[in-house]
């Protein structure tokens, strides 16, 4: 059965006088890959940070409508925004890692909440490690740079600290797109591997990944949810002519 984790009501997200988002209705579900497409400019990042309150860092931002996880309502006043940003956790498009040791790039999640334990910290950062797919590579390095890392394995080490701090879910705005094949093929891997504990939530350009790791796509166009829906659907028997349009290439 299918469990609903955020259900979206009319989300419109604006940015000074420009509307990003209008009017958007949908729902993701646990434990499941969703992924966002679209051509540029159609607002999916803009609807990304919605669902962790990332749009409040952005000048002249303001939304209409709500986001609901599990029931509750983000944008309440009671919600405190650090602590859901630690339960929606999120991945940029480009690594944006401290330049620090990879040691104090994972472990930052906890030492900031006052985890001073060694051994604790030390347990914590190989199991995320493991998780993220790079301990191997990194576990005789853990004091260098860790910006002395390959493009992809910033990446990697990026979801690993995203992980450190224990979401539910992970957002991802285009986490590959600015790596090789070969990495952005351990992404994807990695990103299939991790929905069995979490849920993901991905942008991405790239079509024919959307059609590989996700298990639900939406198309935005235009600032607007064209169509949403399973994966299989929307790339084989879309049921909107404008998703046919963009996914067949005819423009994007």
């Amino acid at each position: 059965m299918k469990e609903v984790i955020i259900n979206i009501n009319n989300l419109s997200v604006y940015f000074d006088y420009i509307q990003a988002v209008n009017n958007v209705s949908t729902q993701i579900y646990s434990n499941k890959v969703t992924s966002i497409i679209g051509p540029s400019g159609c607002g999916k990042t803009s609807f990304l940070r919605t669902l962790n309150r990332m749009n409040e860092l952005m000048p002249g931002f303001r939304m209409t409508g709500e986001v609901l996880l599990n029931g509750q309502n983000i944008y309440s006043p009671e919600i405190d925004e650090i602590q859901l940003r630690k339960y929606v956790g999120m991945v940029f498009q480009r690594a944006n890692l401290f330049p620090k040791s990879i040691f104090e790039n994972v472990t930052f999640a906890l030492r900031i909440r006052g985890v001073k334990d060694q051994k604790a910290l030390e347990e914590n950062l190989e199991k995320v490690c493991v998780q993220a797919d790079i301990w191997n590579e990194i576990k005789d390095r853990l004091q260098h740079n860790a910006l002395d890392l390959s493009a992809g394995q910033q990446q990697r080490l990026c979801i690993a600290r995203a992980l450190a701090g224990d979401p539910a879910i992970l957002l991802m705005d285009e986490p590959a797109t600015a790596l090789d094949p070969s990495s952005t093929q351990k992404i994807e891997e990695l990103i299939r591997n991790l929905s069995s504990e979490l849920t993901i939530v991905l942008v991405t350009h790239n079509l024919q990944q959307a059609a590989r790791i996700s298990d639900y796509t939406s198309f935005f166009y235009l600032g607007q949810l064209v169509e949403s829906g399973k994966t299989t659907k929307i790339f084989t028997n879309p049921a909107n002519k404008q998703t046919e349009d963009y996914i067949s290439g005819r423009f994007g």
